[in-house]
């Protein structure tokens, strides 16, 4: 049987959010001060999200936008993850359950934004088909099958390898799959698709070379 899953909440990935998301870097670039950005995000239906990722975005979609800068509109050098799944996976070295308390009450915020649902008790797989609809969705918009998809666990702090899959533009990197959140929590992970300036790493290395692969996947996605 597949890897137990504590609490898995998602949001679908759709081919509007993601066109909406990667069309990011390339816009009108928006003014770092609190009203620009405050203007823009009326102007698409944001609103500010600081409870589920600190300094972040709530789409219209419902799903949480973070970059490296804040300021993701129109900013081509800086990285962009947006958020459309959270699992909270089983800790083998949590044995008596101490951080299930706190952790359970932080998924309780994910699975209480609007357009989300919850699944308890579920296993790994059931988050390889989150990912493999959110796939669809980025090959339906970008009009091309995945580069590149690889098991790794290289961005996750707990839980077996999930895959990875990778599409590339002429200036960015787009790879879907898990990483660590990174706070405020630490022991949660995204399911996240992230576009990365392809001056991030190099080129993606052989299949056969999985160190490099999994040094690859940590710079575009580890925030």
């Amino acid at each position: 049987m597949p890897p137990r899953v504590h609490v898995l909440a998602r949001s679908p990935l759709t081919p509007a959010a993601v066109a909406e998301f990667l069309a990011l870097s390339t816009e009108p670039p928006v003014d770092d001060d609190v009203e620009a950005v405050d203007a823009e995000l009326t102007r698409r239906g944001w609103d500010w999200e600081h409870e589920l990722v600190c300094d972040s975005f709530r789409t219209g979609h419902g799903h949480v936008v973070c970059s490296d800068g804040r300021n993701p509109f129109g900013q081509a050098d800086v990285r962009s993850f947006l958020v459309f799944g959270e699992l909270y996976p089983f800790d083998e070295h949590d044995e008596d359950m101490t951080n299930e308390p706190w952790l359970r009450e932080h998924m309780d915020l994910w699975s209480q934004v609007p357009g989300w649902e919850r699944d308890e008790a579920c296993t790994y797989q059931d988050c390889e088909s989150t990912l493999a609809q959110a796939a669809l969705a980025v090959t339906e918009h970008l009009g091309a099958a995945p580069e590149r998809s690889l098991l790794s666990d290289a961005a996750v702090v707990t839980g077996p390898a999930m895959t990875h899959r990778v599409w590339r533009t002429p200036t960015h990197a787009v790879v879907l799959g898990p990483a660590a959140d990174n706070g405020p929590y630490g022991y949660l992970t995204h399911l996240q698709l992230s576009l990365t300036p392809r001056t991030c790493a190099p080129e993606l290395p052989p299949v056969a070379d999985e160190n490099a692969l999994d040094a690859w996947i940590t710079a575009h996605v580890d925030w």
